[in-house]
């Protein structure tokens, strides 16, 4: 693998902070090099939220992704800013359910995903960020449900074990859409 530039963005409150976190953690224990950089508004929950993820087999120089490789837009504020900064050829994930627009890139690939109504039908309303991330992951071929689970045990409090089943078979949930 070389290396790869993730930025997450959506409302506060969607997991964006948790999915670049779960990225990270999984870069780790894959024995990658990582930075894992979070921003948010005051206000958190309902603000905006963005973090970025670099993942390699070379030292991260900077934290900073101004050209990623992938994003993950979760609402229509996110894909309207970020759109335009994705390099050339990389990829685009967008929640459908929430971006009533298509991408309007050529040079990159786009996969629309109705994460929301999923995570929603799904009995797990709260999970939409982890349906992209198990998109995420197959598109990559990086799907490997040993190195996942690995990952989640180490991003999921002890307090909420009791989630890590579940994210993972949301992540699977996404993977096979």
């Amino acid at each position: 693998m070389s290396t790869k530039q993730f930025l997450f963005s959506g409302f506060g409150g969607q997991g964006i902070l948790f999915a670049g976190k779960f990225i990270a953690y999984k870069g780790l224990m894959d024995g990658k090099n990582v930075s894992w950089l979070p921003s948010y508004g005051p206000e958190m929950r309902g603000g905006t939220a963005s973090c970025g993820v670099i993942v390699g087999d070379e030292t991260v120089g900077s934290p900073i992704v101004s050209r990623p490789d992938v994003l993950v837009a979760m609402n229509l504020p996110s894909l309207d800013k970020y759109e335009s900064s994705v390099a050339p050829g990389g990829i685009i994930f967008v929640d459908s359910t929430l971006v009533s627009r298509s991408v309007n890139r050529t040079d990159v690939t786009v996969y629309p995903v109705p994460a929301t109504q999923m995570a929603s039908d799904n009995g797990t309303p709260t999970l939409a960020n982890m349906i992209l991330v198990g998109k995420i992951l197959k598109v990559l071929n990086d799907f490997d449900e040993d190195s996942v689970r690995t990952a989640l045990g180490k991003v999921i409090s002890a307090k909420r074990a009791d989630m890590l089943e579940i994210n993972l078979n949301t992540m699977k949930l996404g993977a096979d859409y």
